[in-house]
């Protein structure tokens, strides 16, 4: 355990609580939180959450502007929940699947990386979670919770403890984010 899986512990557990209050101010500690966790996935030979991380910092700040502006650049603009299509969940389904073969064949066959389908799998569905969470769509938190829980054993797999229990957090977090932002989806009914 470092100072920096510390402080990512704390902004990680922030970050996701603002979010499930619909909080703009999980975009900022969101910023920060990635950035730490880069170094500490690169020390754990966790190359794809590495490469996660800094997409995550790049649509935190999608996300900042998006639930700011509404996603309209000349009007501010209030973001509601929503939910995504059946159509586009079969879409994002299949860009996980084979992000996830094309990502742990490369990690698998050209790194020394620990888990590469697994992690693959993990990262392919989180860009499609992180992107729907900038989005607002009610869905996140379901791949949250999946890919979250699948996170805990990786993470107590490579001795990251702390991290482990950050990930057993953030499920319960996602369950609560799930449950408000469906609330807040019927009150706009």
């Amino acid at each position: 355990m470092s100072i920096l899986e510390i402080i990512g512990f704390i902004t990680g557990v922030l970050g996701v609580w603002l979010t499930t209050k619909e909080n703009i101010w999980c975009w900022p500690v969101a910023i920060v939180n990635v950035a730490l966790y880069t170094f500490i996935f690169y020390d754990a030979h966790l190359y794809a959450d590495m490469g996660l991380q800094i997409f995550y910092f790049g649509m935190s700040f999608y996300g900042w502007y998006y639930w700011l502006m509404g996603g309209k650049q000349t009007e501010k603009a209030q973001v509601s929940v929503s939910t995504t299509k059946y159509n586009h969940l079969i879409y994002y389904t299949l860009i996980t699947i084979i992000a996830t073969v094309t990502l742990g064949y490369c990690l698998k066959n050209y790194t020394d990386a620990a888990l590469p389908y697994v992690d693959s799998f993990c990262t392919s569905a989180s860009l499609v979670g992180q992107f729907l969470q900038a989005r607002k769509k009610l869905e996140n938190w379901i791949i949250w919770i999946l890919v979250d829980a699948l996170y805990i054993g990786i993470y107590i797999q490579k001795e990251l403890y702390l991290t482990a229990l950050l990930y057993t957090i953030f499920v319960a977090l996602a369950v609560v984010g799930y449950q408000a932002w469906k609330k807040s989806l019927k009150l706009q009914l």
